[in-house]
């Protein structure tokens, strides 16, 4: 199963981009899981609460593939990743807890889009840094360097994003050997799941 990771600042299209490179690619995407978690609680958090979000993507991260699985698809799209956690806790708490740090440099994911501040922040009440997204999105990119990890930066309008995304995917998928498991993938566009926050 190959897993595409969509990470960086607040408010730069990570879930619409996720919910579009689903569609195109007929499979599933796993939602942000911090989203669903504060809107159910409010927009205040612990540290404890980062960890619960973070095991709650680990979660929905889970089904998704589960349920791509099902599905016979090769690929899967994720609305952020524990580094989005492991950054933000570090800028919130000054420290992050030392099992997210351990599975953010065990959790590897076949490519990460990195993507740019260059679209107008969007105000929302979960939140919090409209002026310092540059900031972040330097500390992502310097973690995914550190890694090395497989990423690409993603910039652009929604429609350049998006062309962008799909080529580095559909490079990603050129590089993998079809099996079996992979020929609904092939035919054609499966019907549409949607994954339950869990």
């Amino acid at each position: 199963m190959l897993r595409v990771a969509l990470t960086g600042p607040e408010s730069t299209g990570k879930t619409t981009l996720s919910r579009l490179l689903a569609e195109h690619y007929h499979t599933v995407w796993a939602p942000e899981y911090a989203r669903h978690y504060l809107e159910e609680r409010g927009p205040n958090y612990t540290l404890a609460d980062l960890e619960e979000i973070a095991r709650g993507q680990l979660a929905a991260e889970a089904a998704a593939a589960a349920a791509a699985a099902r599905l016979g698809q090769p690929i899967i799209f994720c609305d952020t990743d524990l580094l989005v956690i492991k950054i933000w806790s570090e800028h919130a708490f000054g420290h992050c807890p030392d099992w997210i740090q351990r599975q953010v440099q065990v959790q590897q994911y076949s490519l990460v889009l990195l993507l740019g501040v260059d679209l107008p922040w969007e105000p929302d009440p979960l939140r919090e840094h409209p002026n310092h997204r540059q900031y972040f999105y330097d500390l992502y990119q310097r973690e995914l360097r550190e890694q090395f990890s497989n990423f690409a930066e993603i910039s652009g309008t929604p429609s350049q994003r998006l062309e962008a995304a799909c080529f580095h995917v559909d490079a990603l998928l050129s590089h993998r050997r079809p099996a079996a498991a992979d020929s609904a993938y092939l035919a054609g566009p499966p019907p549409d799941e949607t994954i339950p926050f869990l």
